[in-house]
């Protein structure tokens, strides 16, 4: 999950750091996806318009004509850049593409801060498409529509030679990409425990993009990292097993694009549109170019009810 989740809505408010980076291109050029093969490149006018979804479109965006994306593409296999620094790549920049295809509209995806994205909806972007895991924070804050699952997976340096056991992680030092759940509350909670056993706390290296902490894990600055399990699971392939992952994945919960709070039309074709890709299998031919099917879902839910 990206278990990108803002730990505050002070988190929300303050940062809003944007840069202008878009994707134009209508089809995507060959990738590596998780599994470590070629990614099948997804070309959007192989969607086809759906008249009456396409219908639905608000009256200000059909105008516009492009359906504007916040994105932060420094999650690879989800949304990441290619080697031009500019071009945003990955399953969920796909999804992108192909829910802007079939309302007859282009999309356009806006690299920014994580934490920037939710803030800027309904202003900067029309929506977030960006490993938004759902959770009561952001449900309160946005509309979310659910199109994905994942969950925490650790890793740390192959064979594991500073002994990192997920049960005491005490006294260790873990990276983390800021905003994350994995950040807040999985390691704040953690820390927690720590500190009333008497042990040594944790100390969390949050940093800005999740291939900054993979490269200190691979380094040895830090003794483990935490991220959604998708992610992890690409970082191993692309440092060639290096790393390896550290016990099981854990809490997954679904995934979804934001919608702003107050559009409420939107979300609600978000979701007509996420269920019609789903059920003719577009969906699932994005998610098998870039190896990551067993995150698939069969229904898409608007403001899906948390347990």
């Amino acid at each position: 999950m990206r278990s990108r989740l803002l730990a505050s809505a002070l988190v929300l408010t303050v940062l809003g750091a944007v840069t202008g980076c878009t994707n134009s291109d209508t089809t995507s050029s060959p990738a590596t996806n998780a599994s470590g093969s070629a990614a099948a490149s997804f070309d959007p006018t192989s969607v086809s318009k759906d008249d009456a979804l396409a219908g639905q479109v608000p009256a200000a965006l059909k105008s516009k004509g492009t359906l504007t994306v916040g994105s932060d593409t420094s999650y690879a296999p989800a949304e990441f850049l290619k080697a031009d620094g500019q071009t945003a790549q990955g399953y969920d920049v796909d999804l992108a593409k192909a829910i802007a295809a079939t309302l007859g509209l282009k999309a356009t995806v806006q690299t920014a801060e994580f934490p920037s994205i939710l803030p800027g909806l309904g202003t900067k972007y029309d929506v977030g498409i960006s490993s938004f895991t759902v959770n009561a924070d952001r449900l309160k804050a946005v509309n979310m529509v659910s199109y994905f699952k994942a969950g925490t997976q650790w890793a740390v340096k192959k064979g594991n030679p500073k002994g990192v056991s997920i049960d005491d992680i005490c006294g260790k030092t873990v990276g983390v990409q800021t905003g994350t759940v994995q950040e807040t509350p999985d390691l704040t909670d953690r820390n927690a425990k720590c500190k009333s056993a008497g042990k040594g706390e944790i100390t969390v290296v949050s940093l800005k993009n999740q291939t900054d902490v993979t490269t200190r894990l691979v380094n040895g600055s830090i003794d483990a990292m935490a991220a959604d399990s998708p992610i992890t699971n690409y970082a191993i392939t692309q440092t060639n097993g290096q790393i390896e992952k550290l016990g099981d994945v854990y809490d997954a919960a679904p995934q979804a694009i934001t919608v702003a709070k107050k559009d409420t039309a939107l979300a609600a074709l978000m979701q007509k549109t996420m269920q019609k890709l789903i059920d003719d299998g577009t969906y699932t031919k994005i998610l098998a170019a870039w190896g990551n099917t067993d995150g698939a879902i069969k229904t898409s839910e608007l403001n899906p009810a948390q347990s």
